[in-house]
């Protein structure tokens, strides 16, 4: 895959927030593919790039390996992890498809009203939120929203176990990277309303199966991605 050079799409870091604005920097080099899957990632290039010492880099890599998007090994530093695999993918919905629908279940059956208002308005501003225009930006910012509704109906379930099982497995970062369906967005936000409707209802059943169906709809929209 051609790689776009990274040298003046990004700016400088800025020194009052350093770690995160490397961290943010990086990871979208590494979302848009600037930096490409599998790719090495040369620390003191980047540090050059960005206008700041190593130590951010490093510290930014750090963080980007806990999200899943670089891999470090001995004796041979950093690089990209790879795109999903089509069996990768597969299996990655199938455990969403275990852990997901029951963490909606335990959002209907335990969550308070206070939570539940939450969870309907976190539908509501996916739809608010998102800004017009093309490109990472964009995506990033409906992929961001996705994300944050899943994770407060993990939280809301009450169970942290469960919630950090479905954090970890990063599920949003890894999608956007392989393909984003920004045709698909409006879809995305009826079916994150009728979760949000079930678990305001405390309809333990109807949320299960809202989240379920989401989630089959959502992998049959990424499948595009991958060749038949």
């Amino acid at each position: 895959m051609a790689t776009t050079p990274i040298s003046g799409r990004i700016r400088p870091a800025q020194r009052l927030t350093l770690t995160d604005d490397v961290y943010e920097s990086l990871k979208t080099l590494i979302m848009e593919h600037a930096i490409a899957p599998g790719e090495r990632v040369s620390i003191d290039g980047l540090a050059r790039t960005l206008e700041v010492s190593p130590t951010p880099v490093r510290e930014a890599l750090a963080r980007l390996e806990s999200d899943g998007l670089v891999r470090k090994r001995a004796m041979s530093g950093y690089t990209t992890t790879p795109l999903l695999t089509r069996t990768e993918f597969d299996e990655l919905f199938e455990m969403r498809l275990l852990l997901e629908p029951a963490a909606a279940r335990r959002a209907a059956t335990y969550a308070d009203a206070e939570q539940r208002r939450r969870v309907r308005e976190e539908a509501a501003a996916t739809v608010a939120v998102v800004e017009p225009g093309d490109g990472y930006r964009r995506h990033a910012a409906f992929t961001a929203l996705d994300a944050r509704f899943h994770d407060l109906v993990a939280e809301v379930s009450g169970s942290g176990l469960l919630r950090e099982s479905i954090i970890r497995l990063h599920s949003h970062l890894h999608l956007h990277r392989i393909y984003f369906p920004s045709a698909g967005t409006g879809d995305t936000v009826g079916e994150h309303k009728r979760i949000a409707s079930a678990i305001a209802k405390g309809d333990a059943d109807a949320a299960a199966d809202a989240m379920h169906q989401h989630l089959t709809s959502a992998r049959d929209r990424h499948l595009p991605a991958f060749p038949t």
